[in-house]
């Protein structure tokens, strides 16, 4: 069984194209089924993220030029636009590939968890589909196991290596049970959405998002279960918050040092912690010097994150030799599963001519036959049967000047010190 992994992705196409040939959730069954049908693959998969579309496929004989074409078609693109953009991975590649998607070490930030989770609904939405099949459900299964074990053994996920989860853990340093904790966001763009998503994983008790609109910071916040306010309740609300993350578009700070030093006092200097990621500021740099509160800007994130990008980077060496060894089990796996299916074909043509000689003797014997003589003889029989197409097919193959067939047949055979072109060997059977 072959494998292809076709894709497109960040590193290969601008967005432009990355958004012509994706899929979207409602295409993929039909577009998974078309598949198949179409290019001539027994079991397909598809990934389809906002950095990635990639075809999974499983064939004994694959035509990668025909996955192309197929994919051009049904994004109404050509063949070259496809070509230019796409990398194709085969058989040991394509599992190594799978692997390394899954692990996180071929995204844009360095291993991120969401991809996992990503192949895993590719995965289920093609066992719905019904184009899965045994030997790419199998890769998959190989696949997750494996990034599980890149997540436990190495330290890949550890360290953020994105602003808003930076200041998130940050927060999670100074403050050790964010439950009891009231975040206020300020804004509500993405850097803050994608804060709000991580502060509610984490626990935070309480989320307020303060924006210029009331109607951005509910849509932001109703999901949470947090509270909406506009930007000129902060200050009436702001001694009731122990983490506060800012990131608007406002040419002017919205907190300045005095209203920052009124809400201490209002909190009995109880500590802040504040994180300003805007550009330009929103957070006066002078509330820095205030006691009992901690500032950080976009600046002192970066800082961080390249850091942790450092520690990344040594744990995604360690992760691809991981990956390197599991692909290597995986495809030995994968051949000794095909010599199960060779087994198992030959022994069911043993036990077919098997049967066939059993109901012979067993008629002779009804007919009054002497048994030793039937026995002998049904014994004979079958050893000739069971020798009789091996023997022929070795001959052939050794006269079409195929010597390696002689060493496989002793070594398959177990013929021991009987050497290829013994004197004493002898081919039983050929009758």
């Amino acid at each position: 069984m072959g494998f292809i992994a076709l894709g497109i992705n960040h590193r290969t196409a601008g967005v432009e194209v990355r958004e012509r040939v994706s899929f979207s959730p409602e295409q993929l069954p039909d577009a998974l089924q078309r598949l198949r049908a179409e290019a001539g693959a027994d079991e397909v998969a598809i990934l389809s993220t906002c950095n990635r579309t990639e075809l999974y496929c499983a064939q004994d004989q694959l035509d990668a030029e025909r996955l192309v074409e197929w994919v051009a078609r049904f994004h109404g693109m050509t063949a070259d636009e496809v070509r230019r953009s796409s990398y194709l991975h085969q058989d040991a590649g394509a599992v190594n590939h799978m692997m390394r998607v899954a692990a996180g070490l071929d995204s844009m930030v360095l291993g991120e968890p969401q991809i996992l989770g990503q192949m895993k609904d590719a995965w289920q939405t093609a066992r719905t589909a019904g184009t899965l099949g045994p030997y790419l459900d199998r890769l998959f299964q190989s696949t997750f196991n494996m990034a599980k074990q890149v997540r436990t053994d190495t330290a890949i996920g550890e360290n953020p290596v994105s602003v808003a989860f930076a200041a998130v853990s940050l927060a999670r340093q100074i403050f050790a049970d964010l439950r009891r904790s009231t975040a206020l966001l300020i804004g509500a763009g993405e850097t803050i959405a994608l804060v709000a998503r991580h502060l509610f994983e984490q626990g935070v008790g309480r989320i307020i998002v303060a924006n210029r609109t009331l109607q951005r910071a509910e849509l932001l916040s109703e999901p949470l279960g947090g509270q909406a306010i506009v930007l000129t309740q902060i200050q009436d609300i702001l001694a009731e918050c122990d983490v506060v993350i800012s990131s608007t578009a406002s040419p002017l700070p919205i907190l300045g040092k005095g209203a920052v030093e009124r809400a201490l006092k209002q909190r009995r200097h109880k500590p802040m912690f504040m994180v300003d990621i805007a550009v330009p500021r929103d957070i006066e740099p002078e509330v820095g010097s205030l006691a009992d509160v901690y500032l950080y800007t976009v600046d002192d994130l970066h800082e961080v994150i390249e850091e942790n990008l450092r520690s990344r980077q040594g744990a995604a060496e360690a992760a691809e030799r991981l990956i390197e060894l599991g692909t290597g089990e995986f495809m030995q796996r994968l051949r000794a599963l095909a010599a199960v299916d060779v087994v198992r074909s030959y022994r069911q043509k043993a036990e077919q001519a098997r049967d066939q000689e059993l109901q012979k003797a067993l008629a002779k014997l009804q007919r009054g036959a002497n048994p030793e003589q039937v026995m002998t003889e049904m014994a004979r029989m079958l050893t000739n049967k069971l020798l009789h197409e091996p023997s022929v097919q070795l001959k052939q193959m050794t006269a079409q000047g195929r010597v390696e067939a002689l060493a496989l047949a002793q070594e398959l055979f177990a013929l021991g010190d009987n050497a290829p072109g013994n004197s004493n060997t002898t081919v039983q059977g050929d009758s």
